[in-house]
């Protein structure tokens, strides 16, 4: 899997992740969802992106997402 296919699961599971724990736990969950749209958002337009860099350091080659 590419760096950039395996930066998108990975918002994905957490954003899932964010919604299960704000319906079966508290409410203030969804200010994690709200987190993980601001750092989607900004890497768009900035390229930074935390998550890309972990994934980097272990391993995962850059590829094209599509």
């Amino acid at each position: 899997m590419s760096l950039d296919r395996m930066v998108l699961a990975f918002a994905g599971i957490m954003t899932l992740l964010s919604v299960v724990l704000t319906v079966y736990v508290s409410q203030y969950f969804l200010w994690f969802t709200a987190f993980i749209g601001a750092n989607l958002l900004q890497s768009a337009f900035t390229g930074f992106c935390p998550a890309a860099m972990i994934f980097r350091k272990f391993g995962v080659k850059p590829g094209k997402a599509f």
